[in-house]
């Protein structure tokens, strides 16, 4: 959605928040840090656990009314957003973890969601990944990150 890397230097926003750049900033977060994980279950021999990235695309959801700009909670509201055909409902944005989670032959290497318009909505298959998610000394540091701030440490 635009967010290319992470914002080590703020990675809470607290100088120039804009709403959709810090969402988009955490779901960038949240894929790196799967293929972070599927390389430390590799290098620890850990061939029975799984790790999948994937999305529900623009699913028709409580977020937008809890969390969205006034804009886009009036048009919600109003129950536009469910006549557009690039929503979908929260029952078709499940798919795409239903899929990871059930099916045995998925490639890891994979981003899983809706293949349809702009990978907003459709049927559910690899949808490709661009080269930016891949970037290992990223990812590497946003578990680094993570790990710090939790005070959770793997031992993998």
């Amino acid at each position: 959605m635009g967010i290319k890397t992470i914002k080590f230097d703020d990675m809470n926003w607290d100088k120039g928040y804009q709403g959709n750049n810090v969402y988009s900033q955490s779901k960038l977060a949240q894929i790196m840090s799967i293929y972070e994980l599927q390389d430390r279950l590799k290098k620890a021999g850990k061939t029975n656990v799984k790790a999948y990235a994937c999305h529900p695309g623009s699913s028709s959801t409580s977020l937008i009314t809890t969390s969205g700009s006034l804009g886009l909670r009036i048009v919600f509201v109003f129950g536009l957003m469910k006549l557009s055909p690039m929503v979908q409902s929260a029952e078709k944005g499940a798919y795409p973890e239903l899929m990871c989670s059930t099916e045995g032959n998925l490639d890891e290497s994979g981003f899983y969601g809706p293949t349809g318009r702009a990978n907003w909505v459709g049927p559910v298959g690899n949808c490709g990944i661009k080269a930016h998610t891949l970037d290992k000394k990223v990812s590497k540091r946003i578990w680094e990150v993570s790990e710090k701030e939790t005070g959770v440490s793997w031992n993998l």
